[in-house]
């Protein structure tokens, strides 16, 4: 049975900001943790990590998850040809130990790591790479090196590989000998090698696969640093070395991993200060400061790579109105929010792409808070006051994000806010898996809801593309549709010079505003307390949580 949450909210209970329950923020603008200070020492084999998560993993395949839950332990499991760096998006040998280019930037040939096993035991090669990537294509025009494998039927569409124009993109793939993996593509698309660092290229054990395609999804096998061991839903997940690991210079160091699943921030950091786990994630805004004056634990921060949001249900008719979509976007106070839920921990978004991303358009002014013009604009969407205008569902996260702390808090502000309009709203909530789903599907009860993004590869594309174009894919949330923004999509996929993107994307932020598709929240920062103990943690921009390197002092 779904586990649904419905929250009704009286409007005249909120007054100002609608943010009664929050705390008082800092004064003196953004705060920032300390970052953790190393201690040289010589990295130490065994023990094991328990990292407290508020929400439990959705799936373990990565070719159809889209979750940052399920991600981190796919991160830890399973790799992909190219690796991201420890602490940036620049690219490094994975399994593929070289790449090549065409000139005309249509062929991509890899040349693979040796010597590479799977925790089945089975040998990593060529047709493993074709069987990894070619299941996820529609038209599976692949060809094996061996005897090759018969690919199983989808179930459904892989989101990611659809959202980031893979089909559209890849024509070919093919193992032309056991080590070497040679890509065709259908047209130029710019960020192809960075995608292929992501998580649903990671490459899986066909044999694994094939056996049970249905309970590959809860038992995953790949060739990562850590095993796939137990999964006890919305409790536990336990991971364990994998004593065979191809890379044995940077680890794994740990014996074991345990994620557990704790849903209350406060529960988890009082677990943390106990020391029943050794890391955890999201803490509430309020507890940072506890844990930089705890002896016994350390924080390290980075401003994020990401996105909250408030979307718009595009396939619901009323929200086809620009007005009324304006009338919320100037009705909520975003600021507010920030101070009071995100305590400093964040910055109010103008864009959709976080501002230390290339291709950032300063210039776009944002929608200033501001209850009069909201009115207004209500007026002319013709519901005056809210005359007219039927009760509408605000979804609201039921679990922390980096981009969004507290979702539950930040949906009754935005219901408080409305409400000085004459909007009449109320929350509703789901369990995360059911949550992200049913989102999916847009259903007709959707009005507006709260989502967001950490960025997987560096790349504006994977912000403005694979959330907003619904002319793309029908797996965006909105459903938003634009002619001239998909246009500026296509367009940046298939031009090669950066400068060149740069400017293509800040048309397409333009467009954004104009038409307010969304309405950007907050671009936070990121925290990760942990007991002291903990070795050469590093914060990623892509928010992977990876263990290859960390040892417990």
């Amino acid at each position: 049975m779904m586990k649904k949450i419905v929250i009704l909210v009286c409007i005249f209970v909120f007054l100002g900001t609608g943010l009664a329950l929050a705390a008082t923020p800092k004064k003196g603008g953004t705060a920032t943790a300390e970052p953790k200070k190393e201690i040289a020492a010589t990295p130490k084999k065994g023990g094991t990590l328990v990292y407290g998560r508020g929400g439990d993993s959705v799936g373990l395949d990565p070719a159809y998850e889209t979750d940052g839950n399920s991600f981190m332990i796919c991160d830890n499991i399973l790799e992909a040809l190219v690796f991201y760096k420890d602490e940036s998006t620049a690219l490094e040998p994975g399994l593929a130990t070289s790449w090549e280019i065409s000139p005309d930037g249509l062929t991509y040939t890899f040349k693979l790591r040796k010597g590479v096993k799977f925790h089945d035991g089975t040998a990593f090669n060529a047709d493993a790479v074709v069987f990894s990537i070619g299941r996820m294509m529609k038209n599976r025009n692949v060809k094996f090196s061996g005897k090759g494998w018969e690919i199983p039927k989808q179930e459904r569409p892989p989101e990611y590989w659809v959202s980031m124009g893979m089909d559209d993109t890849v024509d070919s793939i093919e193992a032309t000998d056991e080590y070497t993996v040679v890509f065709k593509l259908k047209k130029v698309q710019a960020p192809f090698i960075a995608n292929m660092g992501m998580d649903f290229a990671d490459i899986i054990s066909p044999t694994a696969f094939i056996k049970d395609p249905k309970a590959f999804v809860r038992n995953p096998v790949g060739t990562g640093p850590f095993k796939f061991v137990k999964w006890v839903k919305d409790d536990r997940i336990n991971l364990e070395a994998n004593k065979e690991y191809w890379d044995k210079a940077k680890g794994p160091y740990l014996d074991k991993m345990v994620f557990r699943v704790i849903p209350e921030n406060s529960v988890r950091f009082l677990e943390l200060k106990a020391g029943n786990i050794t890391m955890m994630d999201f803490p509430n805004p309020a507890d940072i400061e506890m844990a930089k004056k705890d002896p016994k634990l350390q924080i390290i921060s980075q401003q994020g790579m990401n996105i909250g949001y408030l979307g718009f249900n595009h396939k619901k008719e009323l929200w086809k109105n620009l007005n009324l979509r304006l009338a919320v976007a100037h009705a909520i106070n975003r600021k507010a929010i920030v101070d009071k839920i995100y305590q400093g921990m964040g910055e109010v978004a103008k864009n959709c792409i976080p501002p230390t991303m290339w291709g950032y358009n300063k210039d776009v002014p944002g929608y200033a808070y501001d209850v009069a013009l909201a009115k207004k604009y209500l007026a002319e969407a013709g519901y005056p006051d809210g005359k007219g205008l039927p009760e509408i569902t605000l979804w609201s996260m039921p679990v922390a994000r980096p981009y969004n702390p507290e979702g539950l808090k930040v949906g009754v502000a935005m219901i408080g806010d409305l409400g000085k309009i004459g909007i009449v709203a109320r929350i509703v909530s789901y369990d995360w898996g059911t949550y992200l789903k049913r989102q999916r599907d847009q259903p007709q009860d959707m009005d507006l809801f709260q989502l967001g993004w950490t960025g997987d590869n560096g790349d504006p594309d994977n912000f403005l593309a694979v959330l907003f174009d619904g002319m793309e894919s029908a797996a965006v949330r909105t459903q938003w549709q634009n002619e001239a923004f998909h246009k500026l999509m296509d367009e940046g996929r298939t031009t090669v010079d950066q400068s060149k993107r740069a400017e293509i994307y800040k048309k397409a932020q333009q467009i954004m505003f104009d038409e307010c598709p969304v309405l950007p929240i907050a671009h936070s920062i990121v925290v990760s307390p942990e007991l002291k103990k903990v070795q050469n943690f590093k914060l990623h921009p892509t928010n992977s949580v990876r263990m290859k390197s960390v040892w417990l002092q």
